[in-house]
């Protein structure tokens, strides 16, 4: 018998096979049945090394394909909001990449048309579901640290190339929408509480394009935070964060994609301990939570009401440091 999920993937990104068709291999209740992409041969090849059986000539012929009952979607940002409303109009589930859409008015249609078709929509943050942050999470609740007074976070990674995607405020361009979304994102989840940006300030390449952006936060709870994204050409890879409370620190080195090493490390006054934890890909289980949605009916962690929220801090960050939110 078919799997019950059965994915259409809208092009072929090259998060694609980390994303979909390797988590699929191992999911017995999914399968990558149907692609298309802009260029008819790169589909073709996909199709071939991922064991895909249909190719077909648009994006549209994967969304009304009757074999597909879910749709992958990758695309620039600027094509998120519309596939994603044609997905769930034809009746589709979708998984869809972050960032989520352009803007937070984008991001609320979304979520609107998700609800009122009662169809799975969930924002791609893969590392949300991954046991390396569930139990940073958990030390932060449990009270290892005491109160929680202030969060660090960074996400860094050089970009050299000036004609990539991200450098064209069209497509969505910006450091912020490509990977500074993740400690933003981050700092959300760690404290469940919605933060007030109290200041930003940006480094801009191409007009409107932040290269690197630090920002600012106060939550209602009095806790603050900081965060930063840099693809500036001379960046220097990191992705870490640092929880300071009354009682000690917690920081968690690589909790992006904690599958290729990383390290939770508590400090108070008693010592210092570590921990490692498992190394299966977060996009594993992000692929566990997709199929518990759409098969038993749980909410993700990551939905589209919680995309609308991360989507509204984007735009307030964006604002703070004197450049336009994107889709603007």
């Amino acid at each position: 018998m078919a799997p019950p999920i059965r994915f259409g993937t809208l092009g072929v990104a090259r998060i694609t096979p980390r994303a979909l068709t390797r988590p699929a291999d191992y999911a017995p209740e999914v399968a990558v049945v149907a692609v298309a992409a802009r260029d008819r041969g790169r589909a073709d090849d996909f199709a071939r090394d991922e064991h895909i059986r249909y190719v077909l000539d648009d994006y549209q012929g994967v969304i009304d394909h009757e074999r597909v009952n879910a749709i992958y979607n990758p695309l620039v940002i600027s094509l998120h909001k519309e596939w994603t409303l044609r997905a769930l109009e034809a009746g589709k589930h979708v998984l869809c990449e972050k960032s989520f859409a352009l803007n937070e008015g984008q991001a609320r249609t979304m979520a609107d048309a998700a609800a009122e078709s009662g169809l799975v929509l969930m924002d791609a943050f893969h590392y949300r579901y991954h046991p390396v942050f569930r139990r940073a999470k958990e030390l932060i609740v449990s009270g290892a640290i005491g109160t929680i007074e202030h969060i660090e976070a960074s996400f860094h990674v050089p970009v050299r190339d000036r004609n990539d995607i991200r450098m064209q405020y069209p497509l969505g361009g910006g450091v912020t929408m490509d990977i500074g979304c993740y400690p933003i994102s981050w700092i959300r989840h760690l404290t469940d509480e919605e933060p007030e940006v109290t200041d930003a300030a940006a480094v801009e390449g191409p007009p409107d394009i932040d290269l690197k952006l630090e920002a600012h936060y106060r939550f209602p709870s009095g806790i603050t935070a900081a965060t930063s994204g840099d693809m500036s050409p001379d960046a220097k890879f990191r992705a870490d964060l640092t929880v300071t409370g009354s009682d000690g620190t917690l920081t968690v080195n690589n909790p992006l994609a904690p599958q290729t090493g990383h390290a939770i490390t508590t400090t108070t006054a008693t010592g210092t301990s570590t921990e490692t934890l498992d190394r299966r890909p977060t996009y594993d289980y992000q692929m566990d939570a997709f199929i518990d949605a759409v098969l038993n009916g749980t909410k993700p962690l990551t939905d589209a009401e919680d995309a609308v929220k991360q989507m509204r801090v984007i735009d307030a960050c964006y604002t703070a440091a004197g450049l336009t939110p994107r889709g603007n």
